[in-house]
């Protein structure tokens, strides 16, 4: 299992617009000004191959920080 702080580094990838250093485990990431749905599928794709862990929509939505999608994917594992 990864740490915290990969899936954060792993998050911040997932971004083209926000600077990865402004990035951490407690970023509300819908705050975040380029979070889209588009980006909620990149992200489920890449805890999926990274992880091996099946999020769904409703766990994307259901969390509210970075580290919540973390306790999520540790949760299903």
């Amino acid at each position: 299992m990864k740490t915290i702080d990969e899936f954060v580094a792993l998050f911040a990838e997932q971004l083209d617009d926000t600077d990865p250093s402004t990035v951490t485990a407690q970023t509300k990431f819908r705050d975040l000004e380029e979070w889209s749905s588009l980006l909620a599928l990149s992200l489920i794709s890449m805890v999926d191959e990274e992880f091996d862990v099946a999020l769904k929509g409703d766990d994307v939505k259901n969390s509210e920080t970075i580290e919540d999608v973390y306790n999520v994917i540790k949760s299903k594992i």
